[in-house]
C-alpha cells in the first residue's frame, strides 16, 4: 500500500517552458491567499504576468457600501499586484461580488481576455467544492474557477464567440496549455519558492481595510499575513520533501 509521504512525492515541478501567464479569481486578495509567491518569482525570472478580477470585492465589507467597498478594494489589489511585480491588473464589469452567475456572459468576459492576453498558462483559485475536503468553498470561486478552465476552449474557437474577432478585433488563440489552480485540495505540482515569500505576506498585507474588517480594527496586517501564509507554506512543506511551495493542481489544454 502506498504511504502517504510516497503520495506527497509525487508532486511534480510546475512547468517551465512559458512566457505569458494570465491569472484570473474572482475577487480581491484571492490570489494574495497562496499563489502570490510563486507569481513573485515568476515575475522576477522575467516572465509577463497580468491579473484579472471578475469583481472588484464590492460585498466583502460589512460595514462599508458597495460603491466605497469596490473603490478601496480595486486600490488595495493594485498595491498588493505591484509588490509581487504585476503592473497588469483588470476587473471586469457586470458581475456582482457574491452572486457571480455562471454562463455565457462570464465565459465571453473569459475569452475575450485569454484572447487579449495570449497566455501560455492561466491561473486561478480552488474551484473544487471544499477547502481541505472539509471547508466549503464560495460559489464565486467555483463559478469562475470551473470558467476558467472553460477559457481555452472557447478563446481557441472562432464560432462560439464569433462577435470578439467581429467587433473587437480580437482574433482566436489556442495557445494556452496549462490552467494552473491554487488551493486546491487535489494538488498535482508544487512550485517551491524562497525569495517570494516575504513579497507575498506584503502583498497579502497591502489589503489593509479587507484584513482589518475580517479580523478586528487592530489587527496588524503585516503580522496577520505572516501568520497566515507561514501556516500555509508549512502545509505544503508537509506534502512536499519540507520544502515551501505553493502547490497547484495543473491541466493540459
Amino acid at each position: 500500500m502506498p504511504t502517504e509521504n510516497a503520495a506527497v512525492s509525487s508532486l511534480r515541478p510546475m512547468p517551465d517552458d512559458w512566457q505569458r501567464a494570465l491569472a484570473v479569481v474572482a475577487h480581491p486578495d484571492d490570489l494574495e491567499y497562496g499563489a502570490a509567491a510563486a507569481i513573485a518569482e515568476w515575475a522576477d525570472a522575467g516572465r509577463e504576468i497580468g491579473y484579472l478580477l471578475v469583481t472588484r470585492g464590492e460585498a466583502g465589507i460589512d460595514g462599508l457600501a458597495p460603491p466605497a467597498c469596490a473603490a478601496v478594494r480595486e486600490a488595495e489589489q493594485r498595491a498588493a499586484a505591484a509588490h509581487v511585480g504585476v503592473h497588469a491588473v483588470e476587473f471586469l464589469d457586470g458581475h456582482r461580488d457574491g452572486v457571480i452567475e455562471a454562463g455565457t456572459a462570464l465565459r465571453r468576459d473569459l475569452a475575450a481576455a485569454v484572447r487579449r492576453h495570449r497566455p501560455e498558462l492561466l491561473i486561478t483559485l480552488n474551484h473544487r467544492d471544499t477547502w481541505f475536503g472539509t471547508q466549503w468553498n464560495t460559489p464565486d470561486h467555483r463559478v469562475v474557477g470551473c470558467a476558467v478552465l472553460d477559457a481555452p476552449a472557447d478563446a481557441g474557437n472562432r464560432w462560439i464567440f464569433p462577435d470578439l474577432a467581429d467587433t473587437q478585433g480580437l482574433a482566436p488563440w489556442s495557445g494556452v496549455r496549462w490552467t494552473a489552480v491554487s488551493g486546491s485540495p487535489r494538488p498535482t505540482h508544487a512550485a517551491e519558492v524562497g525569495p517570494g515569500i516575504p513579497r507575498a505576506v506584503a502583498s497579502l498585507a497591502a489589503h489593509t481595510t479587507y484584513i482589518k474588517a475580517l479580523t478586528a480594527p487592530d489587527q496588524d496586517p503585516h503580522a496577520y499575513a505572516r501568520d497566515f501564509l507561514d501556516r500555509s507554506f508549512a502545509r505544503a512543506a508537509a506534502r512536499h520533501h519540507g520544502r515551501p511551495a505553493v502547490l497547484f493542481e495543473v491541466f493540459r489544454h
